[in-house]
């Protein structure tokens, strides 16, 4: 889930080398923390959060196949 999460965020910055994702794995729940370059952090929300809300959308249904819970938190 971590790599689907970095893969999207990469994708939509302007410094992809900047992006940073480390995963918090509990028994049914795994948080995924995204970081990016303060400039980008705009990209990855996006207009009144579209894109965070695509981004989650995207992680909940790849962990559903999975048995698993999936959350994103991005962190400035």
């Amino acid at each position: 889930m971590k790599d689907l999460v970095k893969y999207m965020a990469q994708a939509l910055v302007d410094h992809p080398d900047d992006v940073d994702c480390t995963e918090v794995v509990g028994e049914q729940t795994s948080v995924i923390e995204l970081r990016v370059a303060k400039d980008d952090l705009g990209k990855v929300i996006g207009k009144q959060g579209k894109t965070a809300k695509a981004m989650r959308t995207i992680l909940s249904a790849a962990s559903a196949k999975i048995h698993k819970r999936a959350v994103l938190e991005i962190i400035e």
